[in-house]
């Protein structure tokens, strides 16, 4: 055991809270908690404010931009603010939209928290993903069209080849998986391009703008037509993006009396 004190320790500390897709019923019970209990909020571009609504009026909200497509704070700046509030005996709360461990930076943050001596704790958040599918009525996974299901980014970082559609094509169908396409909306002409080469053009495909929010939006399309659906529809970000036979369950969900449907 290391006896040590070090002067730099923080006395404070930072819990990353995913804040859902956005509608504030989808906020965990721990989530509305640690926003209640936090002195400084650190709060993402796709937070919305009825979820900041929730914190203390004493409480410090600094609103730090992150959009994809979109001028953002730089991530060591976020970083250095953390734990610099930490330090000065802050409860931070790192407000995220969706949940921190799903594209969210949220593995670089308790990396350098925890380097900088730094106690931290995550609270999830439901993923964009599961609301957006959930919000149309289908699931992501089905004992007879998916057997299980890929959240893979569209959006790669500098230097980065990402993704590789084609095997993730290849094996999504081979395995009956479903494709779970976060900030893909603007590459979707490539992505498509790449997945044809092991999925059928017929494939059905979701496009969910803004999932859970009273302006959500969507559309059913097939990956042969999806960035002509897109560019016709004209979807923008924040969208998912889901390829799978589990959509093709949509128009029979439209069919179920609304009183069956889910909340």
């Amino acid at each position: 055991m290391n006896t040590h004190s070090n002067p730099l320790d923080a006395t404070g500390k930072v819990t990353l809270v995913g804040a859902g897709p956005g509608d504030p019923d989808l906020l965990t019970l721990k989530a509305v908690k640690a926003i209640e209990a936090a002195t400084v909020l650190l709060v993402d571009d796709l937070v919305s404010d009825q979820i900041v609504a929730f914190a203390s009026p004493t409480a410090r909200v600094v609103h730090v931009g992150k959009r994809g497509g979109c001028k953002s704070t730089p991530q060591a700046f976020i970083e250095k603010l953390m734990v610099m509030a930490a330090r000065e005996g802050e409860n931070v709360v790192r407000l995220k939209g969706g949940d921190p461990f799903i594209f969210g930076r949220g593995g670089e943050e308790v990396e350098h928290l925890r380097a900088a001596g730094v106690e931290v704790h995550v609270v999830n958040g439901i993923t964009s993903g599961l609301a957006a599918v959930t919000s149309l009525g289908v699931p992501l996974t089905h004992r007879e069209h998916a057997h299980g299901v890929v959240f893979v980014t569209g959006h790669s970082r500098p230097g980065s080849e990402g993704a590789d559609w084609r095997s993730l094509a290849a094996t999504a169908r081979d395995a009956k998986l479903t494709l779970v396409i976060y900030m893909g909306v603007s590459g979707a002409a490539r992505i498509q391009r790449e997945l044809l080469t092991g999925l059928p053009a017929a494939t059905p495909v979701a496009v969910v703008q803004r999932a859970s929010l009273p302006d959500q939006r969507h559309i059913v399309t097939t990956l042969g037509e999806l960035s002509a659906a897109i560019a016709r529809e004209q979807m923008a970000s924040p969208s998912v993006i889901v390829v799978g036979d589990v959509v093709s369950g949509i128009a029979a969900a439209d069919a179920v009396p609304a009183q069956f449907r889910v909340a």
